[in-house]
């Protein structure tokens, strides 16, 4: 499919904002389903990994 490669602790944009404003998450578990934390307000979401390729935007940290 894309060239889009992260891994675990990767610091990553999605397509929409969190409602507290910030852009930033990091990937803290990986698998089938994929978590991510808000790095601004520390809450967490799971999503399945089609979803997550889906509103993936960009990787900003390696």
């Amino acid at each position: 499919m894309d060239s889009k490669e992260y891994k675990l602790n990767d610091i990553v944009m999605m397509r929409k904002e969190h409602p507290c404003g910030a852009n930033k998450w990091q990937i803290i578990r990986m698998g089938a389903d994929i978590r991510i934390k808000c790095l601004n307000c520390e809450r967490s979401i799971l999503m399945p990994r089609s979803e997550f390729d889906r509103k993936l935007k960009k990787i900003i940290t390696e």
